[in-house]
């Protein structure tokens, strides 16, 4: 059986990134491998094994096309309304609190924040699938 072990986002400002990661997800450095051409940072937090890696091309300068085939990452919080204020309160931006509730059953509550380089990342309250 195959194990998820991290995702991978390409940003042009390694210490822009990396403390957008750490105020909005607790994520911190777990490895960091330096090569002649290109940087990966290994991103984590004790909530999960599962790692955000970071590339850095040495040679961008420009912030990269995300284009329309990506979609998002997501994480998973215990009070998604507390969430969201802390993120607001510390100038993150985050977007609107949904609930998702088709046929009037909620589903899920969540919001979307953005990170530096424009990956959406959704923030889900913890419940249902949404562990």
């Amino acid at each position: 059986m195959a194990k998820a072990i991290h995702s991978m986002v390409r940003v042009v400002d390694e210490n822009r990134s990396i403390a957008f990661y750490k105020t909005a997800f607790g994520l911190e450095v777990a490895d960091r491998l330096d090569f002649s051409s290109f940087t990966l940072v290994y991103l984590s937090n004790s909530e999960s094994e599962f790692e955000l890696e970071l590339t850095i091309n040495k040679d961008q300068s420009e912030p990269y096309e995300l284009g329309s085939g990506y979609g998002h990452f997501a994480v998973s919080v215990d009070d998604v309304a507390a969430e969201h204020a802390r993120l607001e309160a510390a100038g993150l931006s985050p977007r609107k609190l949904v609930e998702f509730a088709p046929d009037g059953e909620l589903i899920a509550r969540f919001f979307f924040i953005t990170d530096p380089d424009g990956y959406e990342i959704e923030v889900l309250e913890r419940g249902g699938r949404f562990k």
